[in-house]
């Protein structure tokens, strides 16, 4: 468990928000999840908009730790089969447990940076290592603009994950195998 009061309350605030909406996101709420006394959360962060921006910048530091992980752990995929169950992987690691979480937080924080520039800038995508493995499989198969494919093809997995955060169920490996067989037409 972090030990730095700031990470506490921000972690906390992730799962405030994947537990109970961007309406349950108060500073009282934040303090509880932390078991931390009241007014602590508001000390940190004495706004709302000052907590939401935290709670985004650890948002997007967890997820690009995890997608640099992914990409040192695992080659870079060969064949498409190796494609197909890394993504498989990754969608169901995004549909249970912390990620689940993150993911609800995530999209929640999306439709509010509709009306914040602010947090969309922190959420733009970035560069990591698990994106370019996917964007060096698609180079290697011949693919003619391998980097815009594999924006595509990851905002494709993002939105069956997102599909399947809100109707229920998983992601089967036919659906992803057809949008890598989109991606490499």
């Amino acid at each position: 468990m972090p030990t730095d009061r700031r990470t506490v309350l921000t972690d906390a605030a992730i799962a405030v928000l994947a537990d109970s909406g961007m309406r349950g996101l108060t500073h009282r709420a934040v303090d509880r999840a932390a078991g931390l006394p009241a007014g602590t959360t508001s000390a940190y962060y004495r706004t709302r908009q000052a907590l939401l921006t935290a709670l985004v910048r650890r948002l997007v530091a967890l997820d690009q730790g995890e997608l640099q992980q992914i990409g040192t752990r695992v080659p870079v995929p060969r064949t498409v089969a190796d494609m197909v169950a890394g993504l498989a992987q990754f969608t169901a690691m995004r549909l249970t447990g912390e990620g689940r979480r993150r993911c609800l937080a995530r999209y929640a924080c999306a439709v509010e940076s509709a009306r914040h520039p602010e947090l969309r800038e922190i959420l733009l995508p970035r560069e990591n290592r698990a994106r370019q493995a996917a964007c060096d499989f698609l180079a290697a198969q011949g693919v003619a603009d391998p980097e815009e494919r594999t924006v595509t093809l990851l905002t494709c997995v993002d939105g069956l994950i997102f599909d399947r955060l809100v109707n229920g169920g998983s992601v089967s490996e036919d659906e992803i195998r057809g949008l890598v067989a989109a991606a490499l037409r």
